[in-house]
């Protein structure tokens, strides 16, 4: 049950995905040329929201993981954030401050969770690495369309 509370967390995060879609605003943007492919993005984001959700789950079954989980509930908010924000409201500024955040907090989440489980840390460890592609493309984007 716990899992599936996780779970759907990730899914309303991914909501955000259905309800801000790229569209022509994202397809007319200058993007670098390492952008992945447009169906990267569903394929890399379902696998980090089901390994989120085991991450957050293992989470609850170790003593002392309370820090961690609340990092875990800042990120999910932030990465919910980031969507309607660039997406939506096209500031890419502020997407990027968003996920330079949700950056620093993912990767003290990474360092936590393996002192105090290295599965779990492995376990977040493709976000951490998802994300600095989706960082280094927001910046990309934000410094060549001005």
């Amino acid at each position: 049950m716990t899992f599936l509370i996780f779970l759907l967390a990730c899914g309303a995060a991914a909501t955000t995905g259905v309800i801000f879609k790229p569209g022509e605003w994202y397809q007319s943007l200058n993007k670098p040329d390492f952008t992945p492919p447009n169906w990267a993005f569903p394929v890399a984001w379902t696998t980090i929201y089901l390994l989120l959700a085991w991450a957050g789950y293992r989470l609850t079954l170790l003593p002392g993981s309370e820090m961690l989980l609340a990092l875990w509930a800042a990120q999910i908010a932030l990465n919910t954030l980031w969507t309607p924000v660039f997406f939506g409201a096209h500031r890419l500024f502020a997407s990027m401050v968003i996920l330079a955040l949700l950056w620093l907090v993912v990767a003290v989440m990474v360092v936590m969770a393996l002192r105090l489980d290295v599965l779990t840390g492995f376990i977040l460890l493709p976000y951490l690495l998802w994300l600095c592609v989706a960082a280094a493309l927001n910046f990309s984007i934000l410094r060549n369309n001005r």
